[in-house]
């Protein structure tokens, strides 16, 4: 359980991560680019923490779906990024499969 719980901070550290690199305007700005490197570095150490008790491949694939889709949400939110109807479910299918990935143990 522990192992999920720090999989849970890198995923949500991961997004801020990539979106204050949004808001970093090319590492132009100060505020937005210390939290790039603040929300990958503790990304990298919780996924870090996360291996100990995970399997690579299982840990890997959830992180990178779900920081994924959660990623295109926030750009579809925030940022008004276009969001086409086979986008959408191209995010649910990456939902799925990390669903898939944990049931299949």
């Amino acid at each position: 359980m522990q192992g999920y719980i720090f999989l849970a901070v890198a995923i949500v550290t991961e997004v801020f991560g990539s979106t204050m690199l949004k808001y970093s305007n090319g590492f132009s700005k100060l505020w937005p680019s210390l939290g790039v490197v603040a929300g990958y570095g503790t990304a990298f150490y919780m996924l870090g923490l996360t291996l100990k008790t995970l399997p690579l491949g299982t840990a890997y694939a959830i992180w990178a779906g779900i920081g994924t889709a959660l990623t295109a949400i926030i750009g579809y939110v925030l940022f008004k990024d276009q969001l086409s109807t086979l986008q959408g479910i191209g995010i649910l299918l990456v939902i799925g499969g990390v669903v898939l990935l944990n049931f299949a143990k």
